[in-house]
């Protein structure tokens, strides 16, 4: 197999992401909650694979007729923010007017980040919180906090997408990565767990998700804090 297509296979890999979204938005309009949040939790699998992919096989240079970083995008809008918000929506999570808030405030905020050219910092981390609605909203049907607590949370990761705040990617930035990579993991599988008991709440799955989300969520802005030891 050449390298020419190995190239095009990652981009069709990306790619298989909307169709990934397409199934995840059917099952929401269903209100199949948990078969929704399986494709998302795909769709999630999916993006962690073809970004080392790209990188090993040098798609821009091998088959730069289709942009990757573009395609990743949008596929990354359907799954990380557009389906999650729906979602939040229509599970009645969010009542009234609380609801309209956050399906703007997330859908709005969040293609605005997505164009912002500042979004990876230089140790491939982001610059602000990165719009990762789908990992959040998973959260909150797992815990079922109350809609103030929910509303305060999209609030609050709204501005940080447009504060310099550093979040760390699992799978790219290298400090703490011995860590981070376990951690990206530990989530994926305790997401993939709660969804498969239809969001119990007496699963140990939920401090799992717990557990896991403050550390990606923190572990960029404490890596701020905390000088890096020089060799």
């Amino acid at each position: 197999m050449t390298l020419k297509l190995k190239a095009l296979l990652v981009h069709l890999l990306t790619a298989s992401g909307a169709v990934l979204a397409m199934l995840a938005m059917l099952a929401a309009v269903d209100e199949n909650w948990s078969l929704m949040f399986w494709w998302l939790v795909i769709a999630l699998v999916v993006d962690g694979i073809d970004g080392p992919l790209a990188r090993r096989y040098h798609v821009k240079t091998n088959f730069p007729i289709y942009d990757g970083e573009l395609l990743d995008l949008i596929v990354d809008y359907l799954t990380y923010v557009f389906i999650p918000a729906f979602a939040l929506f229509k599970s009645g999570l969010l009542p009234d007017w609380t609801g309209w808030i956050i399906i703007i405030v997330i859908t709005y905020g969040s293609v605005i980040y997505f164009a912002d050219t500042r979004m990876k910092t230089k140790d491939n981390s982001f610059f602000g919180f990165p719009a990762c609605w789908n990992m959040f909203v998973l959260v909150m049907f797992a815990l079922q906090p109350g809609y103030w607590v929910i509303l305060g949370f999209v609030v609050a990761l709204t501005v940080a997408m447009f504060l310099p705040l550093k979040f760390i990617h699992p799978t790219r930035t290298e400090r703490w990565h011995w860590v981070s990579l376990p951690m990206a993991f530990g989530w994926t599988f305790f997401a993939g767990w709660a969804t498969w008991v239809d969001f119990h709440p007496e699963s140990w799955a939920h401090w799992g998700l717990v557990v896991t989300s403050l550390y990606l969520v923190f572990a960029g802005i404490a890596q701020q804090i905390i000088p890096e030891k020089q060799p």
